[in-house]
């Protein structure tokens, strides 16, 4: 059984626990978010404030040019792309995962008709997050299904369904439910050898873990920076595309910025050569120097010791549970080898989102998931093994005392 002391043992041992310093955390709380909002970094916070006072405030729109503004998509695209394997020149930060993901479905679909393959199927998991699935439909409604057909299938039905009627296999690396992580290289092997194109949503992947999209030749993936990589509420997405569809593929939304000569002001769309071409609008400014700002905090920091502490800081979690006598009613939902596992655990309860407001009252920020699914995320920049520890003991608490079961936690937030 683990005790206080030992827990506290372990942040004395932990090679990550100095990057702690690099967030701001409120005091008395516990954040196990899990995960729908990274926490705040300092850096983040003073770019901001710099841009806010100085780049905005005082050099106005010569600032486009002076503090080079206008190359923030592709140097924050860069800089992600060191995070989940991508070689510069692959990634490029805009807009939201779900018009990205629009982007590269049909950049996949012209790369697809390219190579002269009449193709249409888009294979993607019945629990799939649901907006990945809801841009698949709007473009089955736009082009008809002659054209774009969404198949859903079972997790574990994927490899059994890759042929060669399908287009495009479309993934999310880690179930935003049960934490389940996808084998992503072998599924792109798969696909690979009946001709399907691969998109991956890293949405709880990218920050968390190390992600290899060069190495496993991924076609094209999306995710965000709101979670794992803490760049703040809303923050703007990124998308990958592999250098060697550059040349044949086409996205829908030809916006300026994607424009070869934006400035040129010309009647007549041109795309942007490689990975520029996926812009559209206006980049928002003051949202991506706070992604710039947050990715700081990996500077120096190896993602699989993150990977590592992801892992032991779960495993402690989980233990905790079962040693206070509570795995009986909380039920883990998650894969039972670690390796299957994302960064975070989920438990089916009856009583989840009383559980959750009740605790998130104590200071413990965790999040319900419906039906019944209370989610743990575990973030290891900054998460300390003595706070899983103190969570452990206030969820006790709140079992033992009935807590959850209070009246105001009947009548659910808009936000869950």
């Amino acid at each position: 059984m683990i005790n206080e002391a030992a827990a506290r043992k372990l942040d004395s041992e932990d090679i990550l626990a100095h990057v702690r310093e690099r967030f701001v955390i409120p005091e008395g709380t516990i954040y196990l978010d899990g995960n729908s909002l990274g926490l705040l970094t300092h850096a983040a916070q003073e770019r901001v404030q710099q841009t806010v006072s100085q780049e905005w405030g005082q050099d106005l729109i010569t600032s486009w040019n002076a503090h080079q503004w206008i190359d923030l998509p592709i140097r924050v695209g860069d800089r992600i792309g060191q995070l989940i394997g991508a070689a510069a020149g692959q990634v490029v930060c805009c807009d939201s995962i779900s018009v990205n993901l629009t982007k590269a479905l049909v950049a996949a679909l012209s790369v697809q008709t390219a190579r002269g393959q009449r193709r249409h199927k888009v294979i993607s998991t019945v629990d799939n997050f649901p907006t990945d699935l809801y841009m698949v439909q709007g473009l089955q409604d736009l082009l008809g299904k002659g054209n774009c057909e969404l198949q859903l299938v079972e997790e574990k039905e994927l490899s059994s369904t890759l042929n060669d009627d399908v287009a495009i296999l479309m993934v999310t690396e880690v179930n935003f439910r049960t934490g389940r992580r996808l084998p992503i290289a072998e599924l792109t092997r798969l696909a690979h050898e009946n001709n399907i194109l691969v998109i991956v949503d890293l949405a709880h992947s990218a920050g968390a873990m190390p992600v290899c999209l060069d190495e496993w030749q991924v076609d094209f993936a999306v995710g965000c920076t709101y979670k794992y990589l803490n760049g703040g509420p809303g923050a703007p997405a990124f998308v990958y595309a592999a250098e060697r569809h550059h040349a044949t593929m086409q996205q829908p939304l030809r916006g300026w910025m994607g424009h070869a000569q934006p400035f040129e002001f010309s009647n007549n769309y041109q795309p942007a050569a490689g990975i520029r071409q996926f812009l559209a609008g206006t980049p928002p400014v003051t949202a991506m120097v706070a992604v710039e700002g947050a990715l700081t905090a990996f500077d120096q920091v190896d993602l699989k010791d993150v990977r590592d502490k992801s892992l032991r800081l779960a495993r402690l979690f989980h233990d905790l549970l079962h040693d206070a006598g509570l795995t009986q009613m909380l039920q883990c939902i998650a894969p039972e080898q670690e390796a299957q596992r994302g960064s975070q655990l989920a438990y089916a309860f009856d009583h989840a989102y009383g559980l959750c407001q009740a605790l998130i009252e104590r200071g413990v920020i965790a999040d319900f998931r419906a039906p019944n699914y209370i989610r743990f995320g575990f973030t290891p920049l900054y998460t300390s093994y003595h706070e899983i520890w103190l969570a452990v003991q206030i969820i006790r608490d709140v079992i033992a005392t009935e807590a959850h079961l209070d009246s105001r936690w009947q009548q659910r937030n808009a936000v869950t």
